[in-house]
């Protein structure tokens, strides 16, 4: 691919508004070479401004979701999208959230511009777990372990049980939940569906991937052998 069309496809600007970074000579190789807009250069080897390229398409990053934001690309509030570089809203194809956390709910979500990776992660086929961290606000029952693993939970409004899910018990109101679903709410709605109601719930891990140390806010793209991680760990 021509460099122009890279750099415009990375969100930097129009293709007008690239040809004139390339006129103003602020494109250049690692080694300090000027480039033009019908070159054709490894990635990883052109600079804008001295800084490297944003990372090539096939991106697939790690977000730390913080409470009050949500995974929409228009919402009137505060969005996913205002935690990245702004051009990351013009690349094409979009980054696209794969799947959706509430906008009260933290924690790790997964951001790609291809489709076909997004479909392979979403997928129930793929059997990866999603493991969420819950605070409720009574205490639990008992016998909830055994409802949520039983694979004949229904949720109001949907005509097919629920696939099992493990329930760990880490207190009178603390539970660790994986689900291999996704659907709308589920979370929420499964400890709804057993009379409580969740306060405070977090995603810590999908498939063998977890968030690390990475503060909440912030993200990392994740290299190839994140992605060999992801898919390592799926569900019994």
């Amino acid at each position: 691919m021509k460099l122009l069309k890279l750099i415009a496809n990375l969100g930097y600007g129009s293709r007008k508004e690239v040809l004139a970074i390339f006129r103003d000579g602020r494109i250049t190789d690692v080694d300090g070479e000027v480039l033009y807009s019908d070159d054709k250069v490894d990635h990883s080897r052109v600079l804008i401004d001295g800084e490297p390229l944003d990372p090539a398409p096939g991106l697939l990053l790690m977000l730390n979701k913080p409470v009050g934001y949500t995974c929409s690309t228009s919402d009137p509030g505060q969005i996913v999208y205002d935690l990245l570089p702004e051009r990351f809203r013009s690349r094409n194809p979009i980054v696209a959230t794969v799947g959706r956390l509430d906008r009260d709910t933290t924690g790790l979500l997964l951001m790609t511009d291809d489709g076909k990776l997004l479909h392979q992660i979403v997928s129930p086929r793929s059997k990866l777990p999603k493991i969420y961290e819950a605070t409720l606000a009574r205490d639990l029952r008992g016998d909830e372990v055994k409802i949520f693993a039983s694979g004949k939970l229904m949720l109001e409004s949907e005509r097919e049980p629920l696939a099992p899910a493990k329930l760990e018990v880490l207190g009178p109101r603390q539970a660790r939940l994986t689900l291999t679903e996704g659907r709308y709410h589920q979370a929420r709605r499964m400890f709804a569906a057993v009379g409580n109601h969740v306060e405070k719930l977090h995603r810590s891990q999908v498939g063998g991937l977890d968030l690390g140390a990475l503060p909440e806010g912030r993200w990392r793209p994740l290299d190839a052998a994140d992605r060999e991680r992801l898919f390592a760990v799926t569900a019994d």
